[in-house]
């Protein structure tokens, strides 16, 4: 089987009408075009979902960080035991603050006794009360002082024993050639010496 070349051209004349270029360029241009689109397109939304991964990106990481307990609070072990030691100091507070509280109660209730204590011993009079001979108490005193007079038989001070800061006793006797400015100022020597 041979192929004759004049039935190929004619064959090839009858289809030109058919067989339009223009047709298939346009269709192939359009194509292209849309293509091209299509692909602006999709760079387009792959550029925005590339920036909004990055901002999730960082709107997570910024999650993380403030979900992760920082360095420098304690552990939630370390607090646990830090509040467990705060509520037992809280409670033996409240003891001490309960025991105080009694305390004071009790010294308020002593404090009101002793008051009324002071008040009648205030209001009461213990020399009217007894009979106290004031030579008597006076000359103890003046022997507490160191000072000890000497009684004669009619009851007059004749002597004054005088014991002195020393120790050493010194004897005064009033033979009324001294006044009693000058007696008192010797008594007082004798008794600083």
């Amino acid at each position: 089987m041979s192929i004759n070349i004049k039935d190929t051209v004619k064959a090839i004349r009858e289809m030109i009408p058919i067989i339009d270029p223009e047709d298939d360029y346009l269709t192939i241009a359009a194509a292209e075009e849309q293509m091209a689109i299509t692909h602006e397109a999709r760079q387009k939304d792959m550029h925005d979902t590339a920036a909004k991964v990055k901002q999730l990106a960082r709107i997570l990481d910024a999650a993380r960080a403030s979900a992760t307990r920082p360095s420098t609070l304690p552990s939630a072990e370390a607090h646990a035991a830090h509040m467990n030691e705060l509520d037992a100091t809280r409670l033996s507070l409240a003891k001490a603050i309960n025991d105080s509280e009694g305390s004071l109660a009790s010294k308020e209730a002593e404090f009101a006794r002793i008051e009324d204590e002071t008040r009648a011993l205030a209001s009461s009079d213990p020399a009217a009360e007894h009979e106290l001979d004031s030579t008597a108490l006076r000359l103890a005193i003046y022997k507490g002082l160191g000072f000890e007079p000497v009684v004669d038989k009619d009851g007059r001070i004749g002597k004054m024993l005088v014991r002195a800061e020393s120790g050493d006793v010194h004897c005064v006797t009033f033979d009324q050639h001294k006044t009693d400015d000058e007696y008192a100022q010797l008594i007082w020597k004798l008794a600083s010496s």
